[in-house]
């Protein structure tokens, strides 16, 4: 019998260009909750206190925010976004 694992997206988020894919990917579903999910995979890949600390936010406030169930706020998004060295961009469809 094969013992199957969960699977953690946030083991491979070991570079910038796999995050910034990672999270690209998630701003092109159409979900609206895939951008905070994501984000909230990469802030446990990165460290979610080095993320607070980083943005000025409360930990628990970022982990409640990045949650399967958060709204987060567009300026909670942009700092998180900013202490990941990544921002969003538009480009015609």
């Amino acid at each position: 019998m094969t013992e199957l694992t969960n699977f953690d997206p946030a083991e491979y988020l070991d570079s910038p260009e796999a995050i910034a894919a990672y999270i690209e990917d998630a701003l092109n579903d159409d979900d609206a909750h895939a951008l905070p999910r994501a984000l909230g995979v990469v802030a446990r890949a990165k460290g979610m206190s080095a993320i607070a600390s980083e943005t000025g936010l409360a930990r628990e406030s970022l982990y409640k925010a990045l949650s399967e169930s958060g709204d987060p706020r567009s300026s909670t998004l942009h700092k998180v976004l900013g202490s990941l060295g990544l921002r969003i961009a538009v480009t015609p469809i």
